[in-house]
């Protein structure tokens, strides 16, 4: 009998960003012979190698964010409008990354008007009760798709630390189901997503009115039992309270037209090695080198993402 298959989704540009301010912060860009920055671009794809030898998956995605234009920023014009504009040595960096990525055998999904969560939803939807999944980012709002086989793996620093939520650990701390979190975000709003939910209420607010009402529908259909001060807060920013649920729900109806044997992780070559070489990438070069060698540990602690 065939064990399930284990399927990593990355969240792309969430690791392409962390990787770049990893060693942008110290001055480290690991230019080319041109002037290129190639740090993000490494970090991204050396992170995805090591966390399949640390997780061992069977299947890979990598799902990518395609521009700031969302259907999101259709709802509300202020949805992470407050984020600066990424710096000048990335942004070459962001097809680089997707070519680097389908160089290794990884397959990319992305669509203009839609965020890479909504892929990562859609794709443990598509493929729930068929495989496990273990979800690589740093967005919170990922919460909400935990399921008995699903788990998050939120990036710590260096390659080797995840703080990782089971479904089990999520209901533990919050006392609510995950698909509830986004009604929390309604009322306490996301500041790095730029939509405020109810002014006035935080987190901890937030989270006991939907332990105790279950739902954003809920709290409204029970106002009247509420305190005079939140009762008049929720009252007076009803609107942004709905718009901020739609906001901070995940899509998981995107049609993907993809069967699971087309994403199975893939064999590292020598070829690989060499193409890498070839494009100047020598962190990432050395890192498959070791990779295709069982002793040798792929990484190692004087490593510059290590810090």
């Amino acid at each position: 009998m065939n064990e399930r298959p284990h399927v990593l989704l990355v969240d792309g540009m969430a690791l392409l960003f962390r990787s770049f301010f990893a060693t942008s912060a110290v001055g480290q860009y690991f230019r080319t012979t041109e002037g290129l920055a190639t740090n993000g671009v490494q970090g991204f794809a050396r992170h995805v190698l090591a966390a399949k030898t640390m997780m061992k998956p069977t299947h890979l995605a990598v799902c990518w964010d395609m521009g700031a234009q969302t259907f999101r920023t259709e709802m509300f014009d202020g949805y992470k409008a407050n984020r600066p504009a990424p710096p000048e040595d990335m942004l070459h960096q962001f097809d680089l990354a997707k070519k680097v990525s389908e160089q290794l055998g990884w397959k990319n999904y992305g669509e203009a008007g839609i965020e890479a969560d909504d892929f990562i939803g859609s794709f443990t939807k598509q493929w729930q009760g068929e495989a496990d999944f273990t979800i690589m980012t740093g967005d919170k709002d990922m919460l909400q798709l935990l399921n008995p086989s699903v788990k998050i793996a939120f990036m710590k620093k260096g390659y080797h630390i995840y703080d990782v939520y089971t479904e089990t650990r999520f209901k533990e701390e919050y006392g609510i189901e995950p698909d509830q979190f986004a009604d929390v975000k309604a009322f306490m709003g996301d500041a790095s997503d730029g939509y405020p939910g109810v002014k006035g209420i935080g987190p901890k607010t937030a989270l006991e009115l939907i332990k105790k009402y279950g739902s954003t529908d809920g709290v409204l259909e029970a106002i009247d039992e509420l305190k005079p001060a939140q009762k008049k807060k929720i009252e007076e920013h009803k609107d942004m309270l709905l718009l901020s649920k739609e906001l901070a729900v995940i899509k998981c109806d995107i049609p993907l037209d993809v069967a699971l044997d087309e994403i199975v992780v893939p064999n590292y070559t020598n070829d690989m090695v060499e193409l890498f070489d070839g494009q100047e990438l020598k962190l990432l070069a050395r890192q498959l080198e070791k990779s295709l060698i069982p002793e040798l540990s792929p990484f190692d602690r004087t490593d510059p993402y290590e810090r």
